[in-house]
């Protein structure tokens, strides 16, 4: 079974940086696309940023020049460093996979549990 398992959440003062990880687990042969979104209360959830099995990236225009995705294909993790972080980037940052292969499946799509950020002074 394949899990998505995320870390890294935390309170940071704002302008402060956080690097949010997502492992996934699992005899995995192949993901396309990673991503990052997040939800706030009362919200709903929305996209942060993605990046796709050519390492091709997209971000919201929300963070664009803040937030930074990156993964490492060898360890099937998804990372995403946060800088000059906003009291509104506070959310739960849930970690997303499409198309993820194992030996005997393939899931369309998976979640993790999500991992709170919190900016406040």
């Amino acid at each position: 079974q394949v899990q998505l398992v995320e870390s890294g959440g935390g309170l940071v003062q704002p302008g402060g940086s956080l690097r949010l990880s997502c492992a996934a687990s699992g005899s995995i042969r192949s993901i396309s696309t990673m991503a990052w979104y997040r939800q706030s209360p009362g919200q709903q959830r929305e996209l942060v940023a993605t990046i796709d099995s050519f390492g091709s990236t997209n971000y919201a225009d929300s963070v664009r020049g803040r937030f930074a995705i990156t993964r490492d294909y060898s360890k099937n993790t998804v990372y995403v460093q946060m800088n000059s972080l906003k009291p509104e980037d506070t959310a739960v940052y849930y970690c997303n996979a499409e198309n993820v292969a194992t030996i005997r499946e393939l899931y369309l799509e998976l979640w993790g549990q999500g991992t709170l950020v919190t900016v406040s002074s």
